[in-house]
């Protein structure tokens, strides 16, 4: 008895002796990234930041994550660098076997999604809980410290370039002056909000050669009066959807609200409600995606940062015509010359209505995904699941783009027309993006 139980003693004193590997396989689940990008989307809402400022975290974040996984893996990735507008510095291998590359990607999307606009800490709790959990799981002081080594030669790179973009230059730019001529556009109720980022297309592109590239066709001239008129016949289109909407008319045009910051009001109580903005909903679809299709960890940074990089130059595009043309909102109009007292499904967004930004960066997005998930990826949108949404199911992204238009039309806070022509303006961009950005090998 006494050789038998001296026998299964060592054993047990090998294996605990035997190094906990547990870490690898935690680190190189791609869900972790998708994880840790649903993070910062939730910084984002929290913070209220409009959806062309919540794109720029995301995308700036997304090419960070990427731009790790291509140093680690460079018989299967391309840096980005000299092929975005002004990232010139490709970040060096991995000096070290001892680097952890799925590590040091989620570090450094964590860094730079929280440096581009953040202020410092927002999210070094959740960076300190993916380490805490590494250690745990047996990971090396010596693999730690090279991965956090590379992440922030990698984070600091992006955010060098990210600060050429002109950001930081229109915070201090000229407000947009509100015109009180017929057909401008005027701020909505409740908030009666001054317009948002007016001088977004001031912003670098990163694929487009510029915010230009892709003029939109002048929009429906404005003509209330006539009422055979093309405008009149638009609004009328409007007004009337809204009164006679079915429940499913309803749930589409909820599902892909995705207004960052909703002021309630009734009587004289007043509250905010918050969703994901239109760039944090494609970034749900993204990892709804890469999760279906069971890609890597690599495979996953790949994903985002295509469909992120065509969103945002997809708002600099939009955010351009809107301020050229300046035109009213469904909402002004109808109120001013039909009902005073008719309201839109949805709240009215802070900006003009032509053209709109959900339609344009929707297929922009949708054209990326495309190209990385292939031609008919049906799959089940979740994403909206967490704000007491019913999910939808798409045969397509291109599918679930051209639903979005009708969403923001059913949801009465954009004429149709306008939403066809954001949609085609945002395929522009997206295969712009497809053609020109060459990541996989």
């Amino acid at each position: 008895m006494k050789k038998i139980f001296f026998a299964a003693a060592t054993v047990a004193a090998c294996f605990a002796c035997k190094p906990n590997t547990a870490y690898k396989a935690y680190l190189s689940n791609p869900l972790l990234y998708s994880q840790a990008v649903h993070q910062l989307n939730q910084v984002v809402m929290g913070n209220n930041f409009p959806p062309i400022i919540a794109s720029r975290n995301y995308t700036y974040a997304a090419i960070a994550g990427y731009e790790a996984m291509a140093a680690a893996y460079p018989s299967q990735y391309n840096s980005l660098a000299g092929q975005l507008h002004g990232l010139q510095q490709q970040p060096p291998r991995p000096d070290t076997p001892l680097v952890i590359p799925q590590l040091s990607a989620l570090l450094a999307y964590i860094k730079v999604g929280e440096a581009v606009t953040f202020p410092e800490g927002s999210m070094t709790d959740y960076r300190d809980s993916i380490i805490t959990l590494a250690r745990a799981n047996g990971l090396p002081k010596s693999a730690e410290k090279a991965s956090i080594a590379f992440a922030d030669t990698v984070a600091a790179i992006i955010i060098a370039w990210s600060k050429g973009d002109n950001y930081a230059k229109t915070r201090g730019s000229q407000k947009f002056s509100v015109l009180d001529s017929p057909g401008r556009w005027q701020p909505t109720p409740p908030m009666y909000a001054e317009a948002v980022e007016p001088n977004w297309r001031q912003i670098r592109p990163l694929v487009m050669d510029s915010a230009t590239q892709f003029p939109a066709a002048k929009p429906i001239p404005f003509n209330i009066a006539d009422k055979n008129s093309p405008y009149y016949k638009q609004v009328m289109a409007v007004k009337n959807a809204v009164d006679s909407l079915t429940d499913e008319q309803k749930h589409i045009a909820n599902f892909w609200d995705d207004n960052p910051f909703k002021l309630n009001v009734s009587g004289h109580v007043m509250f905010s409600t918050k969703k994901f903005s239109p760039p944090g909903h494609w970034m749900g679809i993204v990892g709804i995606a890469a999760k279906q299709a069971n890609f890597d960890f690599a495979a996953t940074t790949y994903a985002y940062a295509m469909a992120a990089i065509a969103g945002f130059d997809a708002f600099i595009q939009c955010w351009d015509a809107k301020f050229k043309y300046n035109t009213v909102r469904p909402e002004t109009v109808i109120n001013k010359y039909i009902d005073p007292n008719w309201r839109p499904l949805l709240q009215t967004p802070a900006f003009p209505e032509y053209t709109c930004g959900h339609s344009t960066t929707s297929a922009a997005s949708a054209e990326a995904l495309t190209a990385v998930f292939g031609h008919g990826f049906a799959y089940t949108d979740t994403t909206e699941l967490e704000f007491g949404i019913a999910s939808r199911r798409f045969s397509s992204f291109r599918q679930a783009a051209d639903e979005n238009n009708w969403a923001r039309f059913y949801g009465g806070i954009h004429f149709h027309p306008s939403c066809i022509e954001s949609t085609n303006l945002g395929q522009k961009v997206g295969a712009l993006v497809v053609a020109r950005l060459k990541l996989k090998k």
